[in-house]
């Protein structure tokens, strides 16, 4: 349900990157309390904000300016 709004979020420039927590549990266990969850982070790694749920694609746009 998500993973079209993100993929569309991406396509209009936005960077993404989708991790499958199955496949990448170490990052699951340091970053993910609830699938999905969404963390945006500048140039250098460190997080801006985040969060929880499925979310409208003008939702995830507004959040991320």
């Amino acid at each position: 349900m998500f993973g079209p709004v993100m993929e569309r979020i991406s396509q209009s420039g936005i960077p993404v990157e989708k991790i499958n927590v199955d496949n990448a549990p170490q990052v699951a266990a340091a970053y993910i309390v609830s699938v999905p969850t969404t963390i945006l982070v500048d140039d250098q790694g460190k997080e801006i904000s985040r969060f929880v749920g499925a979310k409208s694609e003008a939702e995830v746009k507004a959040i991320y300016g």
